[in-house]
């Protein structure tokens, strides 16, 4: 059996790119490879040697995605994300399969009757056995490297996405809130 530990070490590799057509303009969309999991990066835009390019590092959510759920916000953080990315004519989402805040849909489902209850989605996710938040972020250091981006502002609200990336070698210029004006 062939084992392959995740460390930022691994690989990552390039597996197929495309141009996809969305509501908020054309992305090149590259598919990733790190011996594990597939990841995606959408960039519009030339971002090679860029500096403050917008970056959306987003998690995969069943619910906000294809069930268009209103319960999280995670299909909106996606929209805005996209737009500020149009008005600026250049940036990159960072697709990562991490549903559940890394512990996946199982979890996540097991979590339903305490958010009901009013219980925080991470205490949720430990009440029920799970990390809090078990995602990882280094797959999206190796693609940022890979495209050769200089710097970025982050499209986010969560400080363990900008540290991640920093840890991993990657200038992060600034932050940008999920908001549109």
């Amino acid at each position: 059996m062939i084992r392959i530990k995740n460390t930022f070490e691994t690989m990552i590799v390039q597996l197929a790119e495309g141009t996809i057509k969305t509501k908020y303009g054309t992305y090149r969309e590259i598919l990733f490879y790190d011996g594990i999991k597939e990841s995606h990066a959408l960039v519009m835009g030339d971002v090679k040697e860029g500096e403050e390019v917008l970056c959306r590092v987003h998690s995969s959510c069943v619910f906000a995605h294809h069930f268009n759920s209103i319960e999280c916000d995670c299909r909106e953080q996606m929209e805005i994300s996209q737009q500020l990315i149009e008005r600026a004519g250049k940036g990159i989402v960072i697709w990562l399969e991490q549903e559940g805040k890394g512990n996946g849909h199982y979890a996540l489902l097991n979590t339903l009757p305490l958010k009901k209850e009013g219980m925080p989605q991470a205490e949720a996710y430990e009440a029920v056995g799970f990390q809090k938040d078990n995602r990882d972020f280094s797959a999206a250091a190796k693609i940022l490297k890979h495209l050769e981006v200089t710097s970025i502002t982050m499209i986010t609200g969560n400080k363990k996405k900008t540290e991640t990336l920093t840890r991993y070698g990657i200038t992060v210029s600034g932050i940008q809130p999920t908001v549109l004006d």
